[in-house]
């Protein structure tokens, strides 16, 4: 073999690696068709108003997915939710990362008793119903995107905290660390050299793993009536609009938004599992 042949031989071994660790094919293809359906089926149906000479027909050549009890195309209202959807529970899922992240570092950085009192908040806010909670907040400022954001991220980020401070922990117990610091290394360049490496991948994949459930409070709090306005289309809305119609043989109205929360939240899942196991290192290797 020439040492063209073996150079293209070694780059095409690695990125097949690369491309099994990330799983490349299931969950990432998946959530690039959902992405292009919520933003191009609604832009492709064009402005809709309210029909109701419309309302309630099954699926059919004009309406793929049917229309709803408005009169509304199912299939672009359902997209326009999905895409509403995955826009709060992204905000959601930042958050709460960004949370976590600072209180986890916060808390390394401290020591002590400051640690100590930390944890114990963190203990507490993990302890609360996170749906009691979400409710309250919400409901407190009914139909804002903001009180569901802020709802949902304020009883997420404990778990994002205890993964940060675990990998922090081990990393700033390592050797390599210590050797570091014992070579005069300042505690900025161990912070972003050594540290935040240690933890960039598990953030990310805490953040991943938050999408799913964000996306699944958003869909209660908007079924119970305490997250969006019944006008706003959300998975929530759709599948609480859905209650009354499925009871008149308007099935669709029910399946058509549930099966798109259920894809979604499977297709997130599977993502945040190849994340991880991206991030692990090698066997027999260390991320340094």
């Amino acid at each position: 073999m020439t040492a063209v042949g073996a150079s293209a031989f070694r780059v095409e071994g690695r990125w097949a690696a690369a491309r099994d660790r990330l799983g490349f094919g299931t969950p990432w293809i998946v959530l690039g068709v959902i992405g292009i359906l919520a933003v191009g089926w609604p832009l492709a149906a064009g402005d809709q108003t309210a029909d109701f000479a419309h309302a309630l027909r099954a699926p059919s050549e004009d309406n793929l997915l049917g229309t709803d009890h408005s009169g509304y195309d199912l299939g672009a209202r359902a997209a326009e939710g999905l895409r509403i959807s995955l826009v709060i529970a992204l905000a959601c899922a930042i958050l709460a990362t960004v949370l976590g992240v600072v209180v986890g570092i916060a808390s390394v950085a401290a020591g002590g008793w400051v640690d100590a009192i930390v944890m114990r908040v963190v203990d507490a806010v993990n302890a609360l119903p996170h749906l009691v909670v979400g409710v309250v907040i919400a409901a407190m400022w009914r139909g804002e995107p903001v009180a569901i954001i802020a709802s949902i991220a304020l009883t997420h980020w404990p778990a994002v905290a205890r993964v940060v401070r675990a990998e922090l922990l081990e990393a700033t117990s390592a050797g390599w660390v210590e050797t570091a610091r014992l070579a005069g290394a300042s505690r900025t360049f161990i912070a972003t050299r050594h540290l935040m490496p240690a933890v960039s991948g598990q953030v990310l994949v805490a953040m991943t793993v938050l999408l799913p459930h964000a996306v699944w409070h958003e869909t209660t709090l908007s079924f119970l009536g305490v997250g969006l306005s019944p006008d706003a289309a959300s998975l929530g809305t759709l599948v609480g609009q859905a209650r009354g119609d499925v009871l008149t043989g308007a099935w669709w109205t029910l399946v058509v938004p549930g099966v798109a929360l259920m894809v979604t939240a499977v297709a997130c899942s599977g993502a945040a599992a190849s994340l991880r196991r991206a991030t692990l290192p090698p066997a027999g290797e260390v991320w340094r």
